[in-house]
């Protein structure tokens, strides 16, 4: 009997092959397939099955009414996309093959990926569920040994089962909200004649509600003048510039414009400069010393802020390097996570990765990675490794394989991510924090 793995992209696919050869002796290639004596591997590519409602309860198409709103299917039927009919009707008669008594779901290790396997496996079952037991493969890194460690780590059917219920919720909530949001707006829109097509959606609606918000507030905007007072001082260092800041002033809720700098009156402005001009001043100097602890390891989300601050990358352009340094140089662990720390048992990986890099051919990271090792910096702690704050995935971080050929791009975002895994574990910055004030030694009165 043989294990049918189902992956979620045929490069994926193939990394499983690579990976299980070593261990599962030889793999045929067939078309939409690799076969070996006891594995059988294929892929979705993406979404294979939607959701739907029945026949008997679906709304058909003409004039949208409130009359037939909401549209609350007591079920979900499910039927096939479109465009990768073939795909799917490959997969599903590789799930009912008689030989097949087991199935791993390989897709990626995310919501989306359950959902996207729990469907072809419920298409493929019909009426009847396939009754197969079913194993869940989690992988956090695309290297071979951590594909190989999956596989003998496999996750059981029920210890997925939430994650399984959230995706389908999540997945029948936006039908919910599309169908019933959409046609009640166009009929709303629609009410004087006419067909007003009116989308709305779970993420779609509120997002552009952010935007037209925002754009509301700037057509708002009053432009107001305001005035500061800069002056040069001279000491006996030589001159330096300096600007006027009002020492009582306080914010204002209601007015985020009022700054300590800014004065609103011209005539206030003058005699502030008027008064001071020419006066001797005496300067007073507070310093303290301040340490500074690195940020946090990246997760998605601050890795496409700092990459767009950087290097201007878009959050998708990120998300893609992101990806590709994951799936095709199985340089980095896996991206799509929300968490900014490590599990508790995983500082020997951190102490592997560190002599990766010190071993690398990369010159401008590696004498880091040796200063680390040699000043024993890489240490338990609970900044950085924390069970309670790693969910679904840990942080992201670099995996054991050194990279080779990377683009400009993809090499800028790999030191992103491995400056800030090193940083974490160096000492803080300590830096002295100075500050002067500059006080005429004459008073002025405010204007009027």
């Amino acid at each position: 009997m043989k294990t049918l793995v189902i992956a979620e992209k045929p490069s994926v696919a193939q990394d499983i092959v690579r990976a299980l050869t070593p261990t599962a002796g030889k793999f045929e290639k067939h078309d939409e397939y690799f076969e070996s004596d006891t594995y059988v591997v294929s892929s979705a590519v993406g979404h294979l099955v939607e959701i739907q409602a029945p026949e008997e309860f679906d709304v058909k198409r003409g004039k949208w009414s409130f009359a037939n709103l909401p549209v609350i299917p007591p079920y979900f039927d499910l039927k096939p996309v479109d465009k990768t009919k073939t795909r799917l009707n490959a997969v599903v008669k590789l799930a009912k093959r008689k030989d097949v008594d087991k199935l791993v779901n390989a897709c990626d290790a995310g919501r989306e990926g359950e959902l996207i396997f729990r469907l072809i496996e419920q298409y493929a079952g019909g009426a009847r569920p396939l009754g197969k037991p079913v194993s869940r493969l989690w992988l956090q890194s695309m290297t071979p040994q951590a594909i190989r460690d999956g596989f003998g780590a496999l996750r059981t059917n029920a210890q997925m089962q939430p994650l399984a219920d959230a995706a389908r919720c999540r997945s029948e909530a936006d039908w919910l909200v599309g169908i019933n949001g959409t046609r009640a707006m166009t009929a709303f829109n629609s009410r004087d004649g006419g067909f007003f097509l009116t989308t709305v959606g779970r993420v779609q609606t509120p997002t552009l509600s952010v935007v037209v918000e925002r754009e509301e507030l700037i057509r708002k905007f009053i432009s107001r003048d305001f005035w500061e007072i800069h002056a040069s001082f001279g000491a006996q260092a030589g001159e330096y510039a300096g600007k006027w800041f009002n020492p009582a002033h306080k914010k204002d809720a209601d007015d985020s414009e009022k700054k300590a700098d800014r004065v609103w009156s011209q005539a206030e402005a003058q005699a502030i400069a008027n008064a001071v001009r020419g006066q001797q001043a005496t300067v007073t100097e507070e310093s303290k010393p301040t340490t500074q602890a690195s940020p946090l390891l990246f997760d998605l989300t601050s890795l496409q802020r700092e990459a767009n601050g950087k290097f201007g990358f878009s959050a998708k352009t990120t998300l893609s390097i992101a990806q590709s340094l994951y799936e095709r140089h199985k340089a980095l662990t896996y991206p799509r996570t929300d968490s900014r720390a490590l599990p508790e048992d995983y500082l020997p990986v951190v102490k592997d990765t560190f002599n990766m890099l010190a071993d690398s051919s990369m010159r401008h990271l590696a004498p880091f990675a040796l200063i680390a090792l040699n000043g024993n910096y890489i240490k338990p702690t609970k900044r950085v490794f924390d069970n309670a704050k790693v969910s679904d995935h840990f942080a992201i971080i670099p995996t054991l394989q050194a990279p080779s050929g990377l683009s400009e791009a993809e090499q800028k975002v790999y030191d992103l991510v491995v400056r800030r895994f090193m940083a974490v574990f160096f000492p803080s910055a300590e830096y002295q924090v100075t500050t002067s004030a500059s006080k005429p030694t004459s008073t002025y009165r405010s204007a009027s």
